[in-house]
């Protein structure tokens, strides 16, 4: 069998709302795209949404949008994709790292708050945290409010994998933890526009300079620019796209769900592997599924697995290699190995299984039986 990693859903239904905008001539900057934003802001319960062509757009906007430029410093997570930390140097700013909390594969407030606190002493320029809702689980925002609050810093929320994500009672949504936030809408994601992304924020002055930057530097159409500006619209084309899924979003994550527990249940018990967990306090749009192999496996050994796996076509993948350890980083920033342990030790052994909404029975099964197998040899 071959096993793709990721797939996206796309019915007659989204079939149907791309064809009909390209009956109009409204390909680019229509009325689709202002009902995208709409309805995204009702889903989440934001006040204001910005679509973009990325959600590395997405970052940067908000980057710039808060005004953090040279010299300037942000506190983030060396364990993501290299976007989260990318979207600073677009500006001159530094990604500070910390190391994360191996239990959740997220940012360590403890880690946070001693690093904000030896940079304010050092009357370093630290201006903001950027944290990430990893595989689709939420961050540990409460915490982080906290820290951002004593210290006078932006809090950016990168939630690009977990779109319909909320915590529990109060069903407040991923995205709207922040001073701002972000959605991606690549084919891998809940939903997919091809390529796209989403600004979300309760700010009224972020949302109008996110809005200005995006469109050349101009508060309106014209040719009267404010200041230095990008063309990171997305086209009306991409927002029928979204729309339509998003009207399917909760089947979609019903259904990614249902793939978490079933490799879940199959590989309980299994001494070598153990599967990420969520909460119980949250309701997860899961982005990723998850394992990770004991700690007295190597990165060689995992990624041996991962070669037998492919030969099997089971295409799985290893998230994330640490940003921290990238050649552009090693190079600019001067990183090392075992500058950030916990990080490295659950990149070194992570297996993202195949997730997506139309992978069958028979495919899981065909999946579980040769990730054992594979173990036992």
């Amino acid at each position: 069998m071959q096993i793709p990693h990721a797939r996206p859903d796309i019915t007659s239904q989204e079939i149907k709302a791309v064809t009909a905008v390209l009956k109009t001539p409204f390909l680019a900057r229509g009325p689709k795209l202002a009902e995208f934003e709409e309805t995204i802001t009702r889903y989440v319960g934001a006040r204001y949404a910005i679509s973009v062509n990325s959600g590395t757009s997405a970052l940067h906007l908000i980057v710039k949008a808060l005004g953090i430029g040279p010299g300037d410093m942000v506190i983030t997570t060396p364990f993501s994709f290299i976007a989260s930390s990318n979207c600073f140097l677009f500006e001159g700013a530094t990604p500070v790292f910390v190391d994360i909390d191996p239990k959740t594969a997220m940012i360590d407030p403890a880690e946070v708050e001693k690093k904000a606190t030896e940079l304010k002493a050092a009357r370093k320029p630290l201006k903001a945290i950027l944290a990430v809702d990893i595989f689709g689980n939420l961050a540990p925002w409460k915490e982080l409010r906290r820290i951002a609050r004593r210290h006078h810093l932006f809090l950016i929320e990168d939630s690009a994998q977990a779109l319909g994500t909320y915590q529990m009672p109060q069903r407040r949504m991923a995205g709207t933890y922040g001073d701002a936030g972000i959605f991606a809408f690549f084919p891998n994601k809940q939903i997919t526009t091809g390529e796209g992304g989403m600004v979300v924020t309760n700010n009224a002055t972020i949302a109008k300079r996110v809005r200005m930057l995006r469109n050349y530097g101009r508060e309106k159409d014209g040719y009267f620019h404010k200041s230095l500006g990008y063309n990171f619209h997305l086209s009306d084309i991409n927002c029928a796209l979204g729309i339509a899924q998003l009207t399917r979003i909760e089947a979609m994550i019903a259904k990614r769900a249902k793939i978490v527990a079933f490799y879940r249940k199959a590989l309980s018990g299994i001494n070598d592997v153990s599967f990420y967990e969520a909460p119980a306090s949250a309701r997860v749009s899961w982005f990723s599924a998850i394992a990770l192999l004991n700690d007295r496996y190597t990165e060689k050994q995992r990624n041996t697995f991962l070669r037998a796996l492919a030969k099997k076509g089971i295409d799985c993948r290893n998230y994330y290699p640490p940003i921290h350890l990238q050649p552009f980083y090693q190079k600019q920033f001067g990183y090392k190995k075992d500058d950030f342990p916990k990080t490295e030790s659950y990149a070194n052994r992570t297996i993202g299984l195949p997730i997506y909404n139309k992978l069958s029975q028979k495919g899981l099964d065909y999946v579980v039986k040769n990730v054992l197998d594979i173990l036992k040899k």
